[in-house]
């Protein structure tokens, strides 16, 4: 491992701070997420995650042709697909940052500013990954509704969907659970942390949720996403 002040890694550092999910490539990207460097990171993959679900929603809201009465619906799907994939990408970089400042906060000298700076990292990387855990579980029923709605030719790329669109809402459950958790590093108290943070804390439940729902939904249609299990 090369320290911090060696050249090579200096290069790792500065290359990854250029890297965006918007602005590069896959390549460019997954050699990023790929080094020693926290940015991009888990967070920043489960924006990717949740834009590779709402691409795949999309692709399939573009393939199927729907009822009279049902072609209002499909068209919201669409269109609200087709928003939810940039918009993703962005809320991955807006991690991306997150996690930056977070990493630099842990690296202060122990004492109230490596507190104060931990604790403010804290909950902004918290809110960065509620904020994407909250699109994430709004996508849930769009995405639910082509698996019984959608085109059958597609059903594949329907679970498919389902499971990025279950990777995004696991990665953000976990990032805002341990961001609240490492206030305690600050000096409080899980019991602290709930009570002067309670909005946050509602959304890991509301995620441990969404998570149940995905589940539900994809059993349903297993049997005709992989029918060669049955046999």
């Amino acid at each position: 491992m090369q320290s911090l002040g060696s050249p090579g890694t200096l290069d790792v550092m500065n290359h990854s701070e250029s890297v965006t999910t918007q602005l590069s490539t896959v390549e460019e990207w997954t050699k990023a997420l790929a080094e020693s460097s926290g940015s991009p990171g888990g967070g920043a993959g489960t924006g990717v995650m949740l834009s590779i679900a709402a691409s795949l929603t999309s692709m399939v809201a573009g393939y199927t042709e729907a009822e009279k009465s049902q072609r209002e619906q499909l068209s919201g799907v669409h269109s609200r697909a087709h928003e939810l994939r940039q918009t993703a990408l962005q809320l991955a970089d807006d991690d991306a940052s997150a996690s930056n400042a977070f990493g630099a906060a842990f690296r202060l000298d122990p004492g109230p500013e490596r507190e104060d700076a931990i604790h403010r990292a804290s909950v902004h990387a918290a809110k960065a990954s509620a904020v994407l855990g909250e699109r994430a579980i709004n996508a849930i029923e769009d995405l639910g509704w082509l698996a019984s709605n959608g085109n059958p030719a597609l059903i594949a790329d329907v679970v498919v969907g389902f499971g990025a669109l279950r990777a995004a809402i696991a990665g953000a459950r976990t990032n805002v659970s341990f961001d609240l958790a490492s206030l305690t590093s600050a000096g409080a108290t899980l019991e602290e942390v709930r009570e002067q943070h309670p909005q946050l804390w509602n959304t890991v439940s509301r995620l441990s949720d969404a998570l149940d729902r995905i589940d539900e939904l994809t059993a349903v249609v297993d049997k005709k996403a992989a029918p060669t299990e049955a046999l």
